[in-house]
């Protein structure tokens, strides 16, 4: 598999609390709640695991604060799109957060062949994954496994979602939002039609 790999290092203030917003499969055609509830939540840091649909999305997603991305299946080729990447967030005082983004991780609720492969080279504490538009928060082993879900146009009849990563000093928490509520989305929830 010839895919492009990068590595980053964030660093953000040493302060008690940050926000990290994880969007996936947005397909070029974000929900419309997207924007005003990333406004509001005020993420320190967004992560896009794939399928952006174009870089004029990027670009409005920077507006917002500072965007790491990868190439989904949907999006083009070029030296701007690596296929994963491997970000470590400094959070002052020498505590980190390793995570490694990858478009296609989960099959099953289980790492594919290939992401097990990819976390035995880059070691990290979180995958961040999207594709399957599904929200999804399961862990295996000690390494936590994170899909926000689709920010995108409905399909299947899956939720539009988000995730947040939420850092407080000793406490690191994943949750999803439902675009369409603003609320904390879980996965017992019933969908109620495909209302936008």
């Amino acid at each position: 598999m010839n895919q492009r790999h990068v590595a980053r290092t964030v660093e953000l203030p040493d302060a008690g609390y940050h926000v990290i917003a994880v969007l996936s499969d947005t397909h070029g055609r974000p929900h419309p709640a997207l924007f005003p509830i990333l406004k509001k939540h005020r993420p320190r840091l967004i992560l896009h695991a794939g399928d952006v649909g174009g870089t004029e999305l990027i670009e409005e997603l920077e507006k917002i604060s500072t965007t790491i991305y990868i190439r989904g299946n949907v999006d083009p080729t070029g030296p701007t799109w690596p296929d994963t990447l491997s970000l470590c967030i400094g959070f002052g005082s020498g505590k980190r957060l390793d995570l490694l983004l990858m478009h296609v991780a989960v099959a099953q609720v289980r790492l594919t062949r290939d992401a097990l492969d990819l976390l035995h080279q880059h070691p990290a504490q979180v995958v961040v994954c999207g594709h399957s538009h599904l929200p999804f928060l399961g862990m295996e082993g000690k390494v936590c496994l994170f899909n926000p879900g689709s920010a995108g146009p409905p399909r299947w009849g899956l939720p539009t979602t988000l995730g947040l990563i939420q850092k407080m000093p000793d406490q690191l928490t994943f949750k999803h939002l439902d675009l369409r509520t603003g609320e904390e989305w879980s996965p017992d929830q019933k969908q109620q039609g495909n209302a936008r």
